[in-house]
C-alpha cells in the first residue's frame, strides 16, 4: 500500500511516501515544499507538486495533527466530526492546526475516495493518571475550559519507546523508559509498561524543559510582575516567553545548539544556558525515575539528542546508572503516522 504522510507548518510542508505491507515499511521518496506563501502560492500548489514529484497512485494518506485535546485516545479515520473536533482545539494549537486543517482541507479535496488518517501528538498521553494532567488550580477552569495537561511530541516518544523495546529485547509492557526528545522544542515523558503516566510539556508546548527559544518551567508570578516592569501586555509577555527565551534568551547569542558548544569557552553566557539546559534535564530524569520506582532505560532522540554525544554524556553523569542504559535513537514520526494509517487503511478495507 503506497502510503503519503503529511507533516505541515505554516508555511511547509514534510512529507514521506511509505510502501507499507502487514509487518514492513519501505521508504520510497521524502522533502519539504517550504515558504508556501512565497515561492509557492498556498498548500493546495504545494500538495500538486508533491504529487507531481511522487508520480504514484496513493492509497491513504497519513496526517500529523498536533492538538486533538482530550477527544483522541488514537488515530482515526478523518470524517467531518473529526475536522470539528480538530478545529475546537485550534484555540489551543493556533500555530499548529490551522496549517494542519487547511492541508487536510487540499488533500481530501485532490486524493478523494481514499482514506485519510489523522495522528494526533496528545494521543499518546490520553491514559495519564489524572493526578499527572490536572493543574493545582481551582478545578472549574478543568470543567469549563478544559486547562490540563495535555503534552506533545507522543508521535516521537511512542517511536522511541517502541524501537527502545525492540533495542533491548524485552517486552514494553515491562519497561520503564525516560524519553527524551530534544530539539528547538525539548519535552521528556515517563513510560511505563508502554503507557506515558507524565510529561514535561503541559497546557501548551511552554512548559517543561528549557528550549531554544522558550523558557520551560518557571514561577507564574513573573509574567505579571515583567508586564508591570516592562509596561507591557499578555501577548508581548507571551511573545517573550515563547519566542526570545530559552537558550537565545540567557546567551544572548543563538538557540543553536552548534553554535552555543562552539562559543562555550569564551563565552560565559552561552555556557550558563547550556549548564541550565542540561540542568532541567537531569532534573526530570531524576523525578521521572522517582515517580516509577526506577528506570530501565533513558532514550535521547531529536536533533540535539540525536546529534551531540558530549552532552548526552553530561546529562547522564550522576542520574543514569550501572543498571540503566542509555540509548541514542534516531525518531521517525512520519514511520509512526505510516503505521498507523496503514492499520486503519486495511481495517476499512474489510
Amino acid at each position: 500500500m503506497k502510503i503519503l504522510v503529511l507533516n505541515s507548518g505554516s508555511s511547509s510542508i514534510k512529507y514521506k511516501l511509505f510502501d507499507a505491507q502487514k509487518r514492513s515499511e519501505r521508504l520510497l521518496d521524502k522533502g519539504i515544499v517550504d515558504r508556501i506563501g512565497e515561492k509557492t502560492p498556498g498548500h493546495k500548489e504545494a500538495i500538486d507538486f508533491i504529487l507531481s514529484k511522487i508520480g504514484a497512485k496513493i492509497e491513504a494518506v497519513g496526517h500529523r495533527v498536533v492538538h486533538g485535546g482530550d477527544k483522541f485516545s488514537e488515530s482515526v479515520l478523518i470524517d467531518k466530526n473529526v475536522i470539528k473536533a480538530i478545529e475546537d482545539f485550534t484555540e489551543l494549537a493556533p500555530l499548529h492546526n490551522p496549517p494542519g486543517l487547511l492541508t487536510i482541507s487540499e488533500s481530501r479535496k485532490i486524493l478523494s475516495g481514499i482514506p485519510h488518517v489523522a495522528v494526533f501528538d496528545t494521543a499518546f498521553y490520553y491514559d495519564m493518571p489524572e493526578h499527572a494532567y490536572i493543574y493545582a488550580i481551582p478545578y472549574k477552569f478543568y470543567e469549563k475550559y478544559k486547562i490540563r495537561k495535555y503534552g506533545f511530541h507522543g508521535t516521537s516518544h511512542r517511536y522511541v519507546s517502541e524501537r527502545a523495546a525492540c533495542l533491548l529485547k524485552r517486552p514494553l509492557n515491562r519497561l520503564r523508559l525516560i524519553t527524551c526528545h530534544l530539539g528547538n522544542g525539548c519535552s521528556i515523558t515517563a513510560v511505563k509498561n508502554g503507557k506515558a503516566i507524565d510529561t514535561s510539556m503541559g497546557f501548551t508546548p511552554l512548559e517543561g524543559l528549557v528550549m531554544g527559544t522558550r523558557s520551560g518551567d518557571l514561577d507564574p508570578a513573573i509574567i505579571p510582575y515583567v508586564m508591570e516592569k516592562e509596561n507591557i501586555g499578555v501577548n508581548a509577555v507571551m511573545e517573550i516567553l515563547n519566542k526570545k527565551s530559552g537558550l537565545l534568551g540567557v546567551s544572548g547569542l543563538s538557540n543553536d545548539m552548534r553554535e552555543l558548544m562552539k562559543a562555550k569557552a569564551e563565552n560565559k553566557r552561552a555556557g550558563l544556558a547550556l549548564d541550565i539546559f542540561i540542568y532541567r534535564i537531569k532534573k526530570y530524569i531524576g523525578s521521572y525515575a522517582g515517580v516509577m520506582s526506577g528506570c530501565d532505560a533513558v532514550i535521547f532522540t531529536g536533533g540535539i539528542g540525536e546529534n551531540n554525544p558530549g552532552l548526552v554524556e553530561k546529562i547522564c553523569k550522576g542520574v543514569v546508572s550501572k543498571d540503566t542504559k542509555a540509548l541514542v535513537i534516531s525518531t521517525d514520526e512520519e514511520l509512526m503516522i505510516a503505521r498507523d494509517t496503514y492499520k486503519i487503511a486495511e481495517i476499512r478495507k474489510t
